[in-house]
């Protein structure tokens, strides 16, 4: 009978760690900000990624692919858009929260940035000027 005993309070064990693993696995996905992001326009997608101790974006997909023509460093023109590093050193400022800097590409300039996660499926980000005074942005749509 001990060995009956023994055998379903190691069966419970595993079961209650595979559960463990599920639930902390679907928390940890709650919070996460790393994936593939589609602005509301739906004219490009966004890949967020660890760089370092924080999280870069990067063009990784344009309806209609382009140069890097407001760039302002006049070499970068001709540089193709996809590819390009646009959210920049996102490091950790609260739940959900990452602070960082932006790369526009329809005015070719950085702003300093915040990320919020919102929910699962969306992540607002906002380009700020003076020291967070102003700030403009938009919810991207998660795709993966």
């Amino acid at each position: 009978m001990a060995r009956t005993v023994s055998g379903t309070a190691t069966a419970l064990a595993a079961m209650a760690a595979i559960a463990l693993l599920f639930a902390t696995g679907m928390e940890a996905r709650a919070g996460e900000a790393t994936g593939v992001w589609k602005r509301p326009s739906g004219s490009s997608q966004i890949q967020i990624a660890p760089c370092g101790s924080a999280l870069c974006g990067k063009i990784v997909w344009l309806r209609e692919p382009r140069n890097d023509t407001k760039n302002p460093d006049a070499s970068k023109h001709s540089r193709p858009l996809l590819g390009t590093r646009t959210v920049i050193g996102m490091k950790p400022s609260g739940d959900n929260r990452w602070k960082g800097k932006v790369y526009n590409a329809e005015d070719g300039k950085t702003y300093s940035g915040v990320m919020t996660l919102v929910g699962n499926n969306g992540l607002k980000l906002e380009g700020c000027v003076l020291g967070g005074l102003i700030c403009k942005g938009e919810t991207w749509t998660r795709v993966r």
